[in-house]
């Protein structure tokens, strides 16, 4: 497993967040509405969209076997526009994001079209680790 700082992530209040594990066994990025993700989640995902950013643009080798990286070749457009939305939602709640993505390496398809796991079962699974994300996902069902 390979870990680093997590990619121009400034905190609440201006400081720096902790270190993050940018690959991990269960990379993930959701296919869900960003807003639904908790904190952690949230920031989880924008490391692992610029971990497969990574290995796709650079040509890495190390997890460019994963099946989450696999899922994401081709699809760069798509991760870009996944990207985009986490990065803004981000920022709506007080983070500062500092890391953009090069919008010429945003080829292929714009949208993701191969999921995981289906939406109602990464709802279920995001309940269960998470209670803010229950309760986020909670909120959205009862409006």
């Amino acid at each position: 497993m390979s870990s680093a700082s997590g990619p121009g992530i400034i905190g609440k209040g201006g400081r720096a967040q902790t270190s993050f594990t940018l690959i991990r066994w269960a990379m993930r990025v959701w296919d869900i509405d960003p807003g639904l993700l908790c904190d952690r989640h949230l920031l989880g995902e924008h490391n692992e969209i610029h971990a497969i950013w990574s290995v796709i643009t650079g040509g890495l080798k190390g997890f460019s076997g994963h099946p989450e990286t696999k899922r994401w070749q081709g699809k760069l457009r798509a991760l870009y526009l996944r990207h985009a939305l986490t990065a803004a939602e981000m920022q709506r709640r007080g983070f500062k994001h500092k890391s953009p993505l090069d919008e010429n390496l945003a080829t292929g398809k714009a949208v993701q079209d191969e999921l995981k796991d289906p939406v109602e079962v990464q709802e279920r699974l995001l309940s269960g680790k998470d209670a803010d994300c229950a309760e986020r996902l909670r909120r959205r069902k009862g409006s």
